[in-house]
């Protein structure tokens, strides 16, 4: 950037090539624009540079720009750019910056060439240094189009990397802990890490729009305060989680820490260009508060604590590292982005979350742990009970007088563990919704894998066919270079198509983990019938690679939308298939060669009913007991694998519809399981 020159004022002969610009002062416009007193700060006025293009150059030349201000480009007497708005009247000025990206000028070889810049700075707007923005005057950076084209891609990548592969992480994490919450209540940690997750995702979404997609100088103040007032509040959020997580005493720390951040967003707007910074050693502060709570957690021997002790040690090193190696002086924001700061940089967001994360998996299985634990217990009560009832007739008829104090004392055990029991039998529903949302995730999870692969796979072949279109530029081969050009166009083509597909089956699932307020709302039933079967399949698929069935549907079309609570009737259905895949794969195991497991799943509409059948060929029920399936807690599988819940759980919510549930069976042979549902007008 050295060789410019500057004089304040306007004169349109000032672009000509021939002018004597000799008197004018030296400037460097690549210095933030605070810092150049020089400027006015309503008027017009004028850079010019001169320079030599030399053998290197030739026509197919482009510069990346940033700016601060509005800006007509003259290039040898030639308008080749304007940028904003610049006017006598204060109020029309509006600045705009061009976010680098790769602009063509018209340069000779072996030629001197005059750049002109007459620009005007847009009076009464904020300026931000937040997330190291640089305000330069003017920044410009020369070089061949196709090289400035790869060097813009390359920046470009690592800045989108950098805001949306952690944006994906805060998404998924929303989705699960608010799912959790939303069946776990009790749990509020989960509640405020959703709440964290969220504010990440506008936070990291607003940045990436400051970044990449703002032109408007005057709304980077806004969009930076906003982004990182929605970070602040992430701070908060974690700190409050992890009190409820470690169970701790709200003590003066976590006042003292809202006020803190309260200060820091007020430094981070107020003061220029280093407010911002007194931001973030509050956030180091609350850090180190964690870490604090972390290890006297450790202490006291909490389960777990030591991982989030980890996570944010492991946080405060890298985002240490990552301001060690912070931009050098005289660089655009564009301009300092590389890879190994973009890594580090994405280690320290995410090192504490996720640790917190790991932590409430954990939390998650000791409670499983547990409440299979008590169900073994209440097993072992009611064998004694049995026994101690059978003693009791036994003294009945021999010792009448021993008898009745006996059955005094007696009784108040059997009381308390009836209550123990019923205590009990509330969890284990609870473990039951857990154990169904479980199953829903792995779903989810494998039905956004699908079309996340074909965007990779596709961004994979993008980059060969690049790689390919450099080669044919180089040997001017531009039938070829049009053909691969077509090739990435469709690729991105179906990149977009599966983008869209991966948001809706998002969007979907949202829909169908959503805990029910208990209202009927119109349904479509095919739909839902196919999605949970969808679901019910990938999710043991993701527990049993090797697992494997048949499915066969028949979906009776002339169907209309039905009054139902979707997440109700859903969870019936999750109940049937995996009740089904269950009966297929226990028959596997024993079949002779040439059995093949099969579900058949069907509807269809009659009079005023529809109704879903879902059908196995596995062993069948035996006859004596198929009046007991759906009676609370019966259950054919061994212990530990089946709670008895699942099919009473069922047998009620069809009930609650006005429906009714049937069973067909033949031992060895099939199961087949009938829904009927009523048709309201």
């Amino acid at each position: 950037m050295n060789g410019w020159k500057f004089h304040a004022g306007d004169n349109l002969n000032w672009a000509k090539t021939d002018f004597n610009d000799t008197p004018w002062n030296t400037i460097n416009p690549a210095i933030d624009i605070h810092n150049l007193s020089e400027i006015p700060k309503t008027s017009i006025s004028w850079l010019r540079l001169h320079f030599y293009s030399g053998d290197s150059s030739d026509q197919k030349m482009s510069m990346l720009m940033q700016q601060s201000v509005a800006s007509e480009i003259y290039l040898d007497d030639s308008l080749i750019y304007r940028f904003g708005t610049l006017s006598g009247n204060a109020t029309e000025v509006a600045a705009y910056d061009p976010l680098w990206e790769p602009l063509q000028i018209p340069i000779k070889k072996n030629a001197y060439h005059v750049l002109a810049i007459r620009f005007q700075a847009q009076p009464n707007i904020f300026y931000t240094a937040i997330f190291e923005t640089a305000n330069p005057l003017l920044w410009i950076k020369v070089m061949g189009s196709h090289n400035a084209f790869e060097y813009y891609q390359e920046k470009a990548r690592l800045i989108n990397n950098l805001e949306l592969i952690p944006l994906g992480i805060y998404l998924m994490m929303f989705i699960l802990h608010m799912a959790f919450y939303l069946v776990y209540p009790s749990q509020k940690a989960n509640l405020f890490f959703g709440i964290y997750a969220f504010s990440a995702i506008i936070g990291g979404t607003l940045q990436l729009v400051l970044f990449m997609f703002n032109h408007t100088v005057a709304h980077k103040f806004y969009l930076a305060n906003s982004s990182l007032l929605f970070f602040f509040l992430c701070d908060l959020c974690i700190f409050t989680a992890l009190n409820y997580l470690l169970q701790r005493v709200w003590d003066f720390t976590y006042k003292a820490s809202i006020i803190l951040l309260i200060a820091a967003i007020i430094f981070s707007a107020s003061i220029y260009p280093s407010g911002w910074k007194l931001g973030q050693i509050v956030h180091l502060l609350i850090y180190v508060n964690i870490i604090r709570i972390a290890f006297s957690s450790v202490f006291k021997r909490k389960k777990g604590a030591w991982i989030i002790a980890i996570g944010g040690i492991s946080s405060i090193v890298f985002f240490i590292v990552f301001i060690l190696k912070g931009p050098l002086p005289g660089t655009s924001s564009f301009d300092s982005q590389d890879a190994l700061r973009t890594a580090i940089f994405m280690m320290f967001i995410l090192s504490l979350p996720a640790s917190v994360s790991l932590f409430l998996a954990l939390d998650f299985a000791f409670t499983n742990r547990t409440l299979k634990e008590k169900l073994h217990e209440v097993n072992e009560l009611s064998q004694k009970n049995i026994i101690q009832e059978r003693e009791k007739q036994q003294l009945l008829s021999s010792h009448n007088d021993m008898l009745e104090k006996q059955v005094a004392e007696r009784t108040s055990k059997l009381k308390q563990s009836l209550e123990n029991l019923q205590s009990t039998q509330s969890q284990l529903i609870q473990s039951e919704k857990m154990a169904s949302l479980g199953e829903l995730t792995a779903g989810i999870a494998h039905e956004i894998q699908n079309p996340l692969n074909f965007v990779n796979n596709f961004s994979e072949v993008n980059k060969e066919l690049l790689a390919e279109m450099k080669d044919e530029i180089k040997k001017g081969n531009i039938d070829e270079v049009s053909a691969i050009a077509d090739n990435v166009i469709n690729n991105e083509e179906k990149i977009n198509q599966h983008g869209k597909r991966a948001d809706a089956i998002v969007k979907g699932m949202l829909q169908h983990t959503r805990s029910s307020a208990g209202l009927k709302e119109p349904t479509d039933i095919n739909v839902l019938v196919d999605e949970y079967l969808r679901l019910a399949y990938h999710g043991l698929r993701a527990k049993d690679k090797d697992f494997n069935t048949d499915i066969k549907t028949d979906f009776d079309k002339s169907i209309d939308n039905i009054n139902i609570i979707p997440q109700d009737i859903g969870r019936v259905l999750l109940n049937l298939y995996n009740n089904a895949f269950y009966a297929v794969t226990e028959k596997k195991k024993i079949a002779e060669v040439g059995y093949e497991p099969t579900i058949s799943v069907s509807t269809m509409k009659s009079d005023s009913k529809i109704t879903i059948i879902v059908k196995d060929n596995g062993n069948g029920i035996p006859e004596q007991i198929v009046d007991k399936i759906f009676q609370p807690f019966f259950t054919t599988k061994p212990t530990g694998q089946g709670t008895g819940l699942g099919l009473s759980l069922s047998y009620d919510i069809v009930k609650a519809h006005g429906g009714e549930i049937k069973v067909n069976t033949k031992e060895g042979e099939y199961t087949e399981f009938v829904i009927l549902l009523l048709i309201k007008v």
